[in-house]
């Protein structure tokens, strides 16, 4: 992970302008908001070629897509909020199909029954069918990457493919196996935030940027993942379904040791670490009140938010290396609305714990 680097560029985000978050979304994908909806049709075009009977179940995974980050990301990247042509649309709807088809599969490895305040796929059909309809959009991106006149894009989108799932492999085969802050961070780099790292990389390149400048832009797509990641991993713990619109404690009832629960390990005092880890090796949804109490004494929110928020500057570090060869101006902002969702959820707090992480 890169070292934190001044940005002379763009002031501390901690003395910028008050805005909310909805309000600094809206920022972001409004310039975007034409590519976005191209590749929304893009998408929806590409239902139309599965075989009728699987149509309907692959039209109900695209249907309800969320932010549609990583295509935004794309979009950001290749200067989509300028101009854009169809090769750009193209990658951001292979990038977003794969993506999708991985929340197919994490909602079946997850036993997760919401997503985007409505049943999940597999909460309404077997596992079976579930997995291979995931197997289907995996396998129709990559068919659309071979459609580009260099293999560049399609040697690319099989590598990502390869690490995400990888990453889901070693996080599975890790079972309840404690991991070090530099294994988690491996696991998270792979699973999540590679996509992201495609994203920008070949948005970048699409949107005429140097090969140089694209794998900048790429170590700063990997960072926003990685801090992306976390984040989400805090709502697992902290959030609420109702305010999140999908299934959380999934990673506690999986026995998955994630930030806030290797942070709590590491500020535990020994008399209560093998307590913790016993609770959590059996996990019960009863015990969350029980799990809060510990986390509240050890500020354990507060504390993974510091680490969020210093991944998310070594991101701008990686923006403040290209920023007079390709612009960047918005993929700034879009990092600044992570730290401000991470802020919003745990206020900034002065901690030395983090400096310890990386």
């Amino acid at each position: 992970m890169l070292a934190s680097k001044a940005n002379l560029a763009q002031p501390p985000f901690q003395n910028r302008e008050p805005i909310t978050p909805t309000e600094m979304w809206h920022q972001l994908v409004k310039p975007c908001q034409g590519f976005l909806d191209d590749v929304s049709a893009t998408l929806q075009r590409q239902v139309e070629t599965f075989e009728p009977e699987i149509a309907n179940h692959a039209q109900y995974v695209i249907s309800n897509p969320g932010k549609r980050l990583r295509p935004l990301l794309v979009g950001l990247a290749g200067g989509a909020d300028r101009c854009y042509d169809s090769s750009l649309v193209e990658i951001g709807a292979i990038i977003e199909m794969i993506h999708l088809a991985t929340l197919v599969h994490d909602d079946i490895l997850d036993a997760a029954e919401i997503r985007h305040n409505r049943p999940t796929l597999s909460a309404m059909l077997n596992n079976d069918v579930t997995v291979l309809l995931g197997d289907c959009l995996f396998a129709h991106a990559l068919k659309l990457a071979t459609t580009f006149p260099t293999t560049l894009v399609c040697a690319a989108v099989a590598q990502a493919t390869k690490r995400v799932c990888s990453g889901e492999i070693l996080q599975t085969l890790n079972g309840t196996h404690k991991p070090s802050r530099t294994e988690y961070l491996r696991v998270i780099e792979m699973k999540t935030a590679e996509l992201f790292g495609l994203s920008c990389d070949l948005g970048a390149r699409y949107g005429s940027a140097c090969p140089e400048a694209a794998e900048q832009v790429r170590n700063f797509g990997l960072a926003l993942g990685t801090a992306y990641q976390i984040y989400d991993d805090c709502l697992d713990v902290f959030s609420s379904e109702k305010a999140t619109g999908k299934s959380l404690g999934t990673d506690l009832i999986k026995g998955k040791y994630t930030l806030p629960i290797l942070i709590l390990l590491e500020e535990a005092p020994e008399n209560e670490k093998s307590e913790i880890v016993s609770k959590l090796n059996q996990w019960d949804r009863c015990h969350t009140n029980w799990l809060m109490t510990f986390m509240n004494r050890h500020q354990v929110l507060v504390k993974s938010a510091d680490v969020v928020r210093m991944i998310l500057g070594d991101s701008r570090a990686c923006l403040s290396l290209v920023e007079r060869s390709h612009p960047v101006a918005a993929l700034y902002k879009l990092s600044d609305f992570l730290e401000l969702k991470i802020t919003e959820m745990a206020p900034r707090e002065t901690s030395d714990w983090c400096q310890l992480l990386l």
